[in-house]
């Protein structure tokens, strides 16, 4: 298009509106994607309804903690109140994106240079400014300065939209940020706990797109699966796991937990160039944040080759497998965190110095709240609830001896009911090892 004198605002307006309609949230995840959720039978999420939800559960929390609003700058929170993405993992370090949500008024998103087309779809955003960034990288010996600038900002958000409160919820922030607003007048709370308790309980929405993210993490555990044979390193094999979350339109991966072999033993190595080789164990937790940011969080073990598995390998994944099927059970509603906990099954005496350090915890758009250990690491400082339906948690299981050769990996991920559980995890456990 050639440029036209006078033009500039009527091209920047034609520019947002070209890129906000080419957003990779508005184009959506494509036919491979869309073909598998059609095959399983999943219908697609009420996008209004569901960003309506959550932002009526961060302002009934905000209420509820009589603060005037909230000030978020984890790109996970932002997702929750905005479903708007942007440099998700290089925000996550490069605190420059964040948004301010008026318990009583509008939805302010502070974005990156030339950003204001990626929020253009959600429909919850009132406004789009220019982030005022005062980490180091940014502002270096002048942070101070850029600090007063973006707190001068922030406190008059909240004189206008908080009716005389002062008081705001802030996720992270550095001690330089908390001071300049603490000047101004502005007091900070704890945004961590109103984001975690807002997104506890999950709408019929969140609960459609996070069984699509875990159907697209199943085909891709599936490529993963194919493709191990001896002689792939494990690299190579998580590398499959990655390729087949981006190419449904998944995100990231939180971790690189994939082991093989006398790597499985003790738990928490990272993959390696190690070449897998016949008979051995090769375990994972896929930690995958996927389609509409969801993550998908299972663990599988599986046996690479066409080698009988030995005793010790069936043995520990027994009782891996059993550990997981009977903690199941007990996720049921009305149950308490500490009674979950104590009525449930760990590890025998000989596996349980290497056991997994939680037995549960709540998962979302990340792992989320709450996190549940073992009756024997309860201590006093252990925060106690009660299952609800709409909660989802990940039940754990790590079964290794002491100083063992290999150790079993399982996790599944549970939807609490009214009247029960489901499992919305379905990839099956390697038969081999359960024979």
């Amino acid at each position: 298009m050639p440029f036209e004198p006078g033009s500039v605002e009527a091209l920047r307006d034609a520019s947002r509106q070209k890129a906000a309609s080419l957003n990779q949230h508005v184009l959506g995840y494509g036919a491979l994607a869309e073909t598998e959720w059609q095959a399983a039978g999943i219908a697609a999420p009420d996008f209004a309804a569901m960003r309506q939800y959550r932002l009526e559960r961060i302002r009934a929390e905000l209420k509820r903690r009589n603060y005037a609003g909230a000030l978020l700058y984890d790109p996970v929170n932002i997702r929750y109140a905005t479903d708007s993405t942007n440099m998700q993992l290089w925000v996550a370090h490069n605190p420059t994106r964040h948004c301010f949500i008026a318990t009583e008024g509008p939805v302010v998103l502070f974005d990156y240079f030339s950003c204001e087309h990626l929020s253009d779809h959600s429909g919850v955003v009132d406004e789009v400014r220019p982030a005022v960034s005062w980490m180091y990288l940014y502002g270096g010996e002048l942070t101070e300065h850029k600090v007063r600038r973006w707190a001068a900002g922030i406190a008059d958000l909240v004189k206008e939209h908080g009716g005389g409160n002062s008081r705001i919820a802030v996720d992270h922030i550095n001690p330089e940020g908390v001071e300049e607003l603490a000047r101004l007048g502005i007091s900070i709370g704890n945004g961590e706990a109103v984001m975690e308790n807002a997104r506890l309980i999950k709408s019929p929405d969140e609960i459609l797109a996070m069984r699509r993210a875990i159907v697209a993490c199943e085909a891709a555990m599936g490529e993963m699966e194919a493709a191990l044979k001896p002689g792939i390193s494990e690299n190579e094999l998580w590398a499959e796991l990655h390729r087949g979350n981006i190419a449904r339109g998944g995100e990231w991966i939180e971790t690189r937990l994939l082991a093989s072999g006398p790597r499985t033993n003790p738990w928490f190595q990272e993959c390696s160039s190690r070449v897998i080789e016949a008979g051995d164990l090769v375990a994972f937790d896929t930690d995958l944040i996927g389609p509409y940011g969801f993550c998908a969080d299972l663990s599988r073990t599986w046996l690479c080759g066409d080698a009988r598995p030995s005793n010790e390998q069936r043995d520990l994944f027994h009782i891996a497998a059993d550990q997981i099927a009977h903690n199941t059970q007990l996720m049921q509603p009305g149950i308490s965190f500490r009674d979950l906990v104590e009525r449930s099954v760990v590890p025998p005496g000989d596996c349980f110095p290497a056991r997994y350090g939680v037995l549960y915890h709540g998962v979302g758009l990340a792992d989320e709240y709450p996190t549940l250990p073992h009756a024997r690491d309860w201590t006093p400082d252990t925060p106690d609830g009660v299952l609800e339906p709409g909660m989802v948690l990940c039940v754990e299981s790590y079964i290794g001896r002491l100083g063992g050769h290999e150790g079993v990996k399982i996790e599944e991920q549970i939807l609490i009911t009214a009247t029960g559980n489901e499992q919305l995890s379905t990839y099956p456990l390697d038969a081999r090892l359960l024979g």
